[in-house]
This record gives structure tokens, C-alpha cells and sequence, in this order.
């Protein structure tokens, strides 16, 4: 990473010490070593890689399958969220999931009963989107749409935090409107993965929204809609893993488009990665993106 990211971290360390006093004292848990200081993923990478040997649990999806070597197909999250796709699609997205054996396919809510059918006897989940793209649904609807969603078949949500609230200061209306779709997930098995748009918000933000979202028991933070000006970057990821701690999943999303950009946000500490140009990823190639948001 450049000096001037590194400038960036030593300010980071900061803004995060008074944040999460803001936030009630709390700390971030179980950093992988106590040496840098909490700024693991930007001055020791090798060890974060080590941390993250895993590699990442998903890796987001929204183009053709025929190319996805068989053994990253558990990894993907097969994904059109596309607003003119056709129930026609929807079934050719189902198929290829089967086929290929990819964990899941990411749809919006009204396709979630339909791709659930599709999917029955398979070992493919579904995922579906709440408050999408821009967050501003008030939390009852956006409760109510997870319930409805969960109720059809999805097993995954993939929700937007009120952007709005967060840049008003009001920290207890964003805790509560995640709160309330971490229920609703809950309360049925599912998973709750909370986008932060990461390209609207200052570093502070970053920060106070993913420690809102893990106060408030979601599974997972997300760095981007794919809407908004910008998708994810190494900065973001190390900020987001370094302020929720090692248990919890961070996925980056957004202007991912080789085997190298995945691999630097797996070593800042991501856990899985949303990536349109998910076949020119895994078969070597080069270029944008296929499509998908």
C-alpha cells in the first residue's frame, strides 16, 4: 500500500480509538497480532494473509458460468439484480447455479419464491436485497420486506443502512434499523449483511457504521451497493475488518475485476468478495465488468 494510505491509517487509529469511546468503550476484539497496533492489514499483509487463510467464503457473481472452473463454484454468489430481468433469466440463473454447484443466487425480492421453487432439491441458497439500492426505506418496511423475503425462500439478506440518519449523527436510528432485519433474519436462520456504501460516507462514518452493525447483531458488513459513485477499495476493507475484529464477515463489493484485486482484499481482511467480472476473474482474463447490479 502507498505512504499515503499508511499516512491515512495512523489518522484512522485515531478517528477509531474516539469512535468506539463515542460508542460505549468498546474495543476491537481479538486483532490477529497486537504488534502494529491495530493497523494489521496495511503494515503486515503477510499476516493477515495467514489470518485469512481460508480465502474467501463467496465470491458474487452476475455473468455466464461455462468458464467457472468447478472447484470456485462453492465460492460464488450467482447474482442479477438487474430491473429488466426476465423470469426467463431468473430460471437460467437458477440452472447455471445448479449445474455449477455455486453456493447461492442473489435475487430481488419478488424473483425470491420463484428462484426458491427452482432450486428445491438442489443445495443452492437464495439471497435477496432489502432497502436496496439507497437505504431510505423506513425499518418497519425494511423488516417486513426480510420477513416476506425469508418467508419465500431466501436464506441470505443483503440490507442498506439508512445513509441518511448516519450522516445526520443519529448513530441509535441506523443500530435500530439494522437491529430490526437482524431479527427478522434471525428469528428464521437467515443472515443479515449489512451495506454500508462505503463511497458516500468519511473514514469516521466507515467506522461507526460497521461497529453500529455489529452492535446490532448482523452477520456480515458490505463496502457497496454497486450504485453509488465508487465499489470497494483495499482502504475500505482494512478500515471495515479493522473495526468490527476478526469474527465477523466483511465483504467487498464493487469495481472488482482480476485475480490480484481479490486477493489484496482478502489480505486487508475481506471474507468475501462481490464481483461482476466474475468470469474474467477466475479464467484469467482482463476487462470490465459483465453485468449484474
Amino acid at each position: 500500500m502507498t505512504d499515503t494510505v499508511s499516512d491515512r491509517d495512523v489518522l484512522v487509529e485515531a478517528i477509531t480509538r474516539e469512535v468506539l469511546a463515542a460508542l460505549g468503550g468498546s474495543s476491537v476484539a481479538a486483532d490477529p497480532c497486537d504488534s502494529c497496533e491495530a493497523s494489521c492489514a496495511s503494515h503486515c499483509s503477510s499476516k493477515v494473509r495467514a489470518f485469512t487463510a481460508e480465502g474467501a467464503d463467496r465470491i458474487e457473481y452476475h455473468g455466464p458460468a461455462h468458464e467457472v472452473p468447478l472447484d470456485l463454484a462453492k465460492y460464488i454468489d450467482h447474482t442479477l439484480l438487474k430491473p429488466d430481468a426476465s423470469a426467463a433469466d431468473i430460471d437460467k440463473l437458477c440452472d447455471e447455479a445448479a449445474q455449477y454447484g455455486f453456493a447461492s443466487v442473489c435475487v430481488n425480492p419478488t424473483w425470491v419464491r420463484r428462484a426458491a421453487a427452482r432450486l428445491r432439491d438442489t443445495n443452492v441458497a437464495v439471497a435477496s436485497v432489502v432497502g436496496f439500492p439507497f437505504g431510505a426505506t423506513p425499518s418497519d418496511v425494511k423488516a417486513y420486506e426480510t420477513r416476506r423475503a425469508v418467508r419465500d425462500g431466501a436464506r441470505e439478506i443483503d440490507m442498506v443502512i439508512n445513509i441518511g440518519a448516519l450522516k445526520s449523527g443519529d448513530h441509535a436510528a441506523v443500530r435500530s434499523d439494522i437491529a430490526r432485519v437482524s431479527d427478522a433474519c434471525h428469528e428464521a436462520g437467515a443472515i443479515n449483511k449489512v451495506i454500508i456504501e462505503a463511497a458516500l460516507l468519511s473514514d469516521a462514518e466507515k467506522i461507526i457504521a460497521s461497529r453500529l452493525a455489529k452492535q446490532a447483531r448482523a452477520d456480515m458488513v458490505k463496502t457497496s451497493t454497486g450504485y453509488a459513485k465508487g465499489g470497494a477499495t483495499v482502504y475500505d476493507v482494512a478500515l471495515m475488518r479493522e473495526a468490527v475484529g476478526p469474527k465477523m464477515g466483511v465483504k467487498a463489493a464493487g469495481g472488482i475485476r482480476t485475480a490480484e484485486d481479490v486477493q489484496e482484499m482478502i489480505a486487508a481482511g475481506a471474507t468475501r468478495i462481490g464481483a461482476s467480472a466474475g468470469v474474467k476473474i477466475v479464467s484469467g482474463q482482463t476487462g470490465g465488468a459483465s453485468g449484474g447490479y
